[in-house]
């Protein structure tokens, strides 16, 4: 009988090994290979807008000239903040075409939590749209004049597509102002804003390749359940791996066509779904953000076979009244995370388009995927098994001892694809690796247990998370926040039931005796709306006269979450 962490190998695609070698290569020099062997084939489309590879390549090298020409140089940090299009995957190359890292930002995040992301990482140069442009501007005059930004490039949408062009994909009415506006570059205290088209204007060669496996290449950023976001050091190795392996598991190839609808700031977007596909040489789709209609309109004209998403993105698809008009037939892969799949929705793929959804999982510290399940053998509602060059185990979280199959622990992985470390953070990286077995394993902070056969299920949570439609929520930021409102005094955040999101956030607050009465619970959930990104704000507020506290005085947050479960 094989030993219980290799039980899942009988399932294991019997077409592919159960590590990789990845290439000894830098990221960039995906793009450069792509480009050589398929220059004139669309990498990317974006509202009827076709890039082809070896523009894609031309453009970034420009780009990557005029961020050396900006003092930009090996192992800097480049903050790059925008929604999906042509221009983040352009700028996302091309910090790394510079020998630089890339700093992913959530552009739902406003100027009080973008200050984080600017004075942390030490960027002096920042990529984003216009649209989000007078946000970074805001937070960078807002730091002491030593950690401000430098120069700034903005975007405008319309410099990657033009809305009128023949052949040009609908736009959602919704979006037209979003996307269409012209908005002026922002004052950059004691620095300097740039057009988009500006930055691009150069002849100057790009600076010699420096950078290799081993060296800094993302620096994305996760919540926890104290303190502000910590980067996490992501070598060009690690994303390069899980890359690789995401375009050999999905039976990838040149003529994939793929829909990109999951953020690239998020590492699942970034690299099973972006990186794959410039490894692989395969077109995609851009999509800004989610739109049920525009999704089964370019699926249907671009006949896309491949497509990763957050399962509500699927449950909202299938629940448009216009869903029979689309044509789903050309998909051959279906999978995502970030939330369970129900049962009778992944059913329905089955039996109408003969689609098996894949369900994965990951973090942002291990590059996205440590499991996957087999597109031939996938379970529903599983996080699949431990995915190419990866190992897993249940432990105990105390002991730290392995549980036996059917037992609950803490998930924890070892592989090529876990992170090097938290940026600036020691003693956070020490306390998020064991040794176990002689090996590195990163503790993920999920309760799971793993079946007879192989196959891991998440079961609970050992830190303090809420997952709204796919978004980890850490309720200790929203706290952190929600503390600046100079009405709270105190407040507890917790999730609440939502039939659509699974979750949603949920704000037990103590008001000052000073604004009792004068503010409103509304009035509390307007300002966080202004102050911190959307997916984080609570939906639902209600004021106490005080929080249940232990007797060293921390607030019990888990005595409310289980009221909550009560309904009380």
């Amino acid at each position: 009988m094989p030993p219980p962490t290799r039980t899942h190998h009988q399932f294991w695609p019997k077409r592919l090994p159960h590590s990789l070698t990845p290439p000894a290569t830098s990221l960039w020099d995906n793009l450069e290979i792509s480009a050589r062997r398929y220059p004139d084939k669309p990498a990317l489309i974006f509202f009827g807008r076709i890039f082809s590879y070896g523009e894609l390549r031309d453009t970034a090298q420009r780009l990557a000239a005029r961020l050396h020409d900006l003092g930009v140089r090996k192992g800097d940090r480049v903050l790059l903040d925008m929604q999906n299009c042509p221009q983040l995957v352009i700028a996302h190359f091309a910090i790394l075409r510079a020998n630089a890292v890339v700093v992913p930002v959530n552009p739902m995040n406003r100027a009080e939590e973008l200050k984080h992301y600017i004075e942390d990482p030490d960027a002096k140069v920042a990529i984003t749209t216009a649209d989000l442009a007078g946000e970074i501007a805001k937070a960078s005059d807002a730091l002491p004049s030593g950690q401000r930004l430098s120069h700034l490039i903005v975007s405008h949408f319309t410099d990657a597509f033009d809305p009128d062009m023949e052949g040009a994909d609908a736009l959602p009415d919704a979006w037209r102002d979003w996307l269409l506006t012209r908005h002026p570059l922002p004052a950059l205290a004691g620095g300097e804003a740039m057009s988009w088209p500006s930055a691009l204007d150069t002849q100057a060669p790009p600076p010699l390749l420096e950078v290799g496996p081993g060296d800094l290449a993302v620096l994305p950023y996760t919540s926890g359940t104290t303190g502000l976001p910590k980067g996490c050091m992501h070598l060009h190795s690690s994303i390069m791996h899980n890359a690789v392996s995401s375009s050999v598991w999905g039976n990838a190839t040149a003529e994939t066509v793929t829909l990109l609808v999951v953020p690239m700031f998020h590492i699942t977007g970034m690299v099973s779904v972006m990186h794959n596909n410039i490894y692989t040489g395969s077109t995609q789709v851009l999509m800004p953000r989610w739109d049920r209609e525009l999704a089964g309109r370019l699926i249907s004209r671009w006949q896309v076979t491949a497509w990763t998403n957050i399962p509500t993105m699927v449950i909202d698809l299938m629940g448009s009244p216009n869903f029979s008009h689309y044509d789903l037939t050309s998909l051959v892969y279906i999978g995502g995370g970030g939330a369970a799949m129900p049962q009778a929705v992944a059913q329905r793929l089955l039996e109408q388009f003969n689609l098996r959804y894949v369900e994965g999982y990951g973090l942002t510290e291990t590059a996205a995927p440590t499991h996957s399940n087999p597109p031939d053998d996938p379970r529903q509602q599983c996080l699949g098994i431990p995915f190419m060059s990866c190992e897993a185990r249940v432990i105990d979280p105390e002991t730290l001892q392995e549980m036996a199959p059917g037992e609950q622990g803490e998930i924890v992985v070892h592989g090529p694809m876990v992170f090097a470390g938290y940026w600036k953070q020691p003693e956070a990286t020490a306390a998020a690796f064991i040794e176990f077995e002689g090996k590195r394993f990163f503790r993920t902070g999920d309760l799971g247990r793993v079946d007879e056969d192989g196959y891991f299920f998440i079961t609970d949570r050992l830190k303090r998370m809420i997952n709204a439609s796919g978004f980890k929520v850490w309720p200790a930021e929203v706290e952190a926040l929600m503390f600046r409102h100079p009405a709270i005094q105190e407040a507890c955040v917790i999730s609440a039931k939502d039939s659509y999101r699974g979750e949603t956030v949920k704000a037990v607050v103590v008001l000052r005796a000073s604004h009792k009465g004068r503010v409103s619970e509304q009035d509390v959930i307007d300002w966080c709306r202004e102050h911190m990104a959307v997916y984080k704000v609570p939906r639902i507020v209600r004021f106490v006269d005080a929080l249940p506290k232990s007797g060293s005085g921390k607030v019990m947050w888990r005595t409310l979450q289980e009221a909550e479960g009560r309904g009380e």
